[in-house]
């Protein structure tokens, strides 16, 4: 017998009452009736209810000791009464009665709570992640992570891929974040860098022969958090296949996700086949490239309507001809809300930083009429053609934003999440995936005005090779792609360049020249030339699948040692200043900004 444990916290059993045991944990909980006390020992795997009387010459130091101190219990396993039997328990129908204990780890005063899921600092989380991980919501969302990641990776291997590992110290790359950089102390003066995916890298194995590769990654970027995005580092799910089309990739990445979702998940599929969505509809039908399908409301452009001679909305008319444009929103049924509903809309929408969102809503006695603030100024026929561009119904409203594109995109995507969230439209029981496909190769820089790429520099455009148009770089489109659930962005992915003279000629649109790209991505250019295969690939992100599968709202939440929001590990104290032989080793000194 293993001298810390015959079971562990969560196997006892009505079988096994009579019998004598070891159990070791850490206590939980303890709750003192006086001549009774009782303690709640916990282990990875679960939690058994142990009782101690006061006859018991161990009950003063139980009755004292501190939480979360490991002990290893004695004692004889008793059938619970009837009334205290619990169902929430795996052990809930047994208990423990302690005969001897023996302290294996004293704990000090604790920092924060652990038997508790409450609301702590982030500091103190952080700074104690090692306490913060044995609550039991954090503690569970890593073990779910752990068993999705061995999942995915067993899946994959199933449908024919083999799992290789990239490198860590590479170059580093001109597109993307910023590189966090390892100086070289063999290599005086030169850096490595840590990669911000395997781009490359997984490009070069299929160039290599492989077929069908994959990596559980880890990414390295140098980028302000977000509640979705970890500082620093984190991980992906890298693949890479050779001779393949957009729709290969596609129904691999379908058949993975659909089996693990439902695997661990109760929550249901709004499709197991997912919907293909332009980038260019995306953005027009829900003002952004990332929607939440499980949203029914739907962006719709009007702005010809308001050119009639019968539209007096002058305000609008005046935007409009000096280059802005007007989207609606329909909510259906409506009629009914209070004036407050539709004001508090609009004094969201100022919040926010626009003009606000003119609103009415559609009623018809004998002609169609607007009710609402800015309805006065719609005559019947113009109220007609609105709800027959838009599907409008008697008694449905109709929310209104007039501004320059990019302003416009920004304040109806929110709006749309913000009144379907007031109207309570949304199924927190679906996981609605959807493709984001067709994105242009490239994009004006708003600052520079210059012409960068969009997405993936290695993206092959669509089309006949030999009749694009690299006059118009901005009509090109690419075979790249995004998979997006519930309004979160997992991934993107393309179908690579493998063609070396349309690579520096893409390439030269966006002002690298010939010998940049060579310098930059040599290993990649080169090994271009030497025959590479047709190939795509994609790199679905492991901590927002995991984030989602948990139900949690931020990364944190399903990381074991995350960062803080600055970059910190307050736990490790990182990053911190090297001593001045390691400086000088390197071939370095500082020069710290005051």
């Amino acid at each position: 017998m293993n001298k810390y444990r015959s079971h562990k916290c969560n196997e006892l059993r009505h079988k096994d009452v009579g019998n004598k045991v070891l159990l070791a944990g850490w206590i939980n909980k303890k709750r003192d009736h006086g001549n009774l006390l009782f303690i709640d020992l916990r282990d990875n795997y679960g939690v058994t209810q142990c009782i101690i009387d006061k006859e018991n010459k161990n009950f003063s130091i139980l009755e004292k000791i501190q939480l979360e101190t490991v002990i290893r219990i004695e004692g004889n396993v008793i059938d619970r009464s009837n009334d205290t039997i619990n169902k929430d328990l795996d052990t809930g129908e047994i208990e423990v009665v302690i005969e001897s204990f023996d302290i294996l780890g004293n704990c000090k005063e604790l920092p924060l709570p652990v038997f508790s899921d409450q609301e702590y600092a982030e500091e103190i989380r952080l700074k104690y992640r090692f306490l913060d991980l044995r609550r039991k919501k954090l503690h569970e969302n890593i073990i779910l992570r752990s068993k999705v990641i061995s999942f995915i990776r067993n899946e994959m291997i199933k449908m024919g891929f083999l799992e290789f590992q990239t490198p860590i110290l590479t170059s580093s790359s001109p597109e993307g974040a910023r590189d966090f950089l390892v100086p070289s102390r063999l290599n005086p003066g030169k850096f490595y860098a840590l990669p911000q995916a395997p781009q490359q890298f997984k490009q070069l194995v299929m160039v290599s022969g492989f077929d069908k590769y994959f990596q559980i990654a880890p990414c390295f970027r140098d980028e302000d958090a977000r509640a979705d995005r970890s500082p620093g580092e984190f991980y992906q799910l890298d693949l890479e296949m050779s001779f393949v089309e957009q729709e290969d990739i596609f129904d691999i990445v379908e058949k993975l996700l659909v089996k693990t979702f439902k695997n661990f998940s109760s929550k249901k599929l709004m499709f197991e086949k997912f919907p293909r969505i332009s980038y260019a509809n995306s953005m027009m039908k829900y003002g952004t490239d990332k929607p939440d399908l499980r949203n029914p409301l739907i962006i719709q452009d009007v702005t010809e309507i308001f050119l009639r001679e019968d539209v007096k909305f002058d305000i609008f008319k005046k935007l409009i001809n000096s280059g802005s444009k007007v989207r609606c929103i329909i909510t259906k049924n409506t009629k009914n809300k209070p004036r407050s509903f539709f004001d508090n809309i609009d004094k969201w929408a100022k919040d926010q930083g626009a003009s606000g969102l003119a609103y009415f809503t559609f009623e018809k006695e004998q002609e169609i009429s607007a009710k609402g603030p800015v309805g006065k100024f719609f005559s019947s026929e113009a109220l007609k053609e609105i709800m027959k561009k838009t599907n409008a119904e008697n008694g449905d409203s109709i929310f209104l934003a007039c501004s320059k594109e990019e302003e416009l995109k920004k304040i109806t995507s929110l709006a749309r999440e913000k009144i379907a969230r007031d109207l309570d439209l949304i199924d927190e029981n679906l996981f609605a995936f959807c493709w984001i496909v067709d994105y242009p190769m490239f994009e004006l820089d708003d600052k520079t005005k210059k012409i960068v790429f969009s997405h993936n520099p290695f993206s092959m455009p669509q089309g006949n090779i030999n009749e694009i148009n690299f006059n118009k770089p901005l009509d090109i489109i690419a075979y790249q792609y995004d998979i997006v659930c519930n309004g979160i962005e997992l991934s993107s992915g393309a179908i690579r360049n493998h063609i070396p003279e349309l690579m520096y000629k893409l390439f030269s649109i966006a002002g690298y020249d010939k010998k940049i790209v060579d310098k930059k991505f040599t290993g990649m250019i080169n090994a271009l030339s030497y025959g590479a295969p047709p190939h795509g690939g994609i790199a679905p992100g492991i901590d927002r699948l995991i984030m989602l599968l948990a139900n949690e709202k931020n990364i944190r939440e399903v990381t074991m040692f995350p960062m803080n929001q600055n970059a910190q590990d307050l736990m490790m104290n990182a990053p911190s200043y090297i001593n001045e032989d390691q400086l000088k080793d390197l071939g370095l000194f500082l020069k710290v900004k005051k």
